[in-house]
């Protein structure tokens, strides 16, 4: 097949895991033999190189979002307009037998309009909350379809009665967000896909693919011996909570005899990074509890050295992949069942559960993994045994590209 993907951020101009998935399913695809080109915007994330790799397409705007300026209306218009004739142009250049359009969080809503009132098959990806939560309020779409003030409310009356609104609907589309039909879609778990179908779209069909790591790029935990070393990694950020994790390892410090340590491993904005490093002053943790940062690569060898890993994440997390990393390492998990990732967790047997935003509940988890008589081994070994079942990004590819083969074949059906 020849696919366009379209997204808001292509690494190395990313910010999470959605943007990862992205790329790796791009590469996955192109293995397989699919030409695959990507559409993404021209955002940039200082001190990254965007290098030359074929096919990727930084082109489109962004509206507000990353520190982008918010537009009045007949400024948004212009940059609306813009991104329309960027997307159709590059389709019509490279004439994708489909359209696979992932985040569009800061990306023009009116292009997915556009793309579902085409002949070309049309699939989403969903694996953040950009339809369930921020859908609804994109500006543009918002400033033709919601109530308003009087001023708003009495221009689109003058832009209809004028033939005004038809003529910039033929150029960029103004129809409510609600008349989108998503007719081929997946999200990354059940979580995501029902907390969307509740917000009122029409999403209930959606299959699910969930997120895959490469098992086999992960250095193996080997030694098991009583837990000394924790650590926590992602971004260090309230919604994923570093905090409680740093208060409840407290606790449970203060309650065991062996001295264990703590490694939070991130980045994130300096005032919460300093809320951080003062809860370790407070506490006069410094000689056990440190703040570090590693790359992704360096990463996938560090987990190992590790005697437990711990995800506080407490947003309605679609679904990490941190967990999945852990337990490629063998390292044991505990985690807190957030979102899409309390369908990865079984209480006892893969990992061990506690409370969201409870650091007394983490503490009596950490306590936990320090009685078992094996320290976690045979809980990590059936996590590991899951992950390579079920969580790889193999699996992910083999999902999301028969997705993209069925709906290819509907157009033809």
């Amino acid at each position: 097949m020849n696919i366009l993907v379209i997204s808001n951020l292509y690494p190395p101009h990313g910010i999470g895991g959605y943007e990862e998935r992205c790329m790796q399913t791009v590469h996955a695809l192109r293995k397989r033999g699919h030409t695959i080109n990507v559409l993404t915007s021209d955002h940039v994330v200082d001190g990254r190189a965007t290098g030359d790799e074929p096919g990727i397409y930084r082109r489109l705007q962004v509206h507000g979002f990353y520190g982008h300026p918010w537009l009045p209306i007949h400024q948004l218009y212009k940059l609306e307009q813009a991104n329309q004739i960027t997307m159709q142009s590059l389709i019509d250049e490279l004439k994708p037998d489909l359209v696979h359009v992932w985040n569009m969080g800061g990306i023009s809503k009116s292009l997915l309009h556009t793309l579902e009132q085409s002949p070309r098959p049309l699939v989403y990806d969903i694996s953040d909350h950009w339809i369930a939560r921020s859908l609804k309020a994109d500006v543009w779409l918002s400033w033709w379809n919601d109530p308003g003030s009087i001023m708003r409310t009495t221009l689109r009356g003058l832009a209809s009665i004028t033939g005004m609104r038809r003529s910039i609907n033929a150029k960029v589309p103004t129809n409510s967000v609600r008349q989108l039909k998503f007719k081929h879609i997946y999200f990354c778990s059940q979580y995501m896909r029902d907390t969307t179908v509740k917000q009122g779209y029409p999403v209930a069909h959606a299959k699910i693919a969930y997120c895959g790591v490469e098992t086999e790029r992960f250095t193996r935990k080997l030694e098991y011996n009583t837990p000394r070393k924790f650590l926590w990694v992602g971004r260090l950020a309230e919604d994923k909570d570093p905090m409680t994790a740093l208060k409840g390892f407290l606790r449970a410090r203060q309650s065991c005899d062996t001295p264990i340590t703590l490694d939070i491993y991130g980045r994130g904005e300096a005032e919460y990074v300093d809320q951080l490093k003062a809860e370790i002053s407070k506490s006069q943790a410094d000689a056990y509890v440190q703040l570090k940062s590693a790359t992704h690569d360096e990463m996938r060898h560090l987990y190992a050295q590790y005697d437990g890993y711990i995800f506080s994440s407490n947003w309605g997390e679609p679904f990490a992949l941190t967990p999945l990393e852990a337990m490629s390492a063998g390292v044991p998990v505990i985690m807190c069942p957030d979102g899409g990732d309390a369908e990865l967790l079984h209480d006892g047997d893969n990992a061990i559960k506690f409370s969201a935003a409870s650091p007394s509940s983490l503490a009596g988890a950490i306590m936990r993994l320090l009685q078992l008589p094996d320290h976690g081994q045979k809980m990590s070994r059936i996590a590991r045994q899951l992950v390579e079942e079920r969580f790889t990004v193999e699996v992910m590819t083999d999902t999301i590209e028969g997705i993209l083969l069925r709906a290819a074949g509907a157009r033809h059906g």
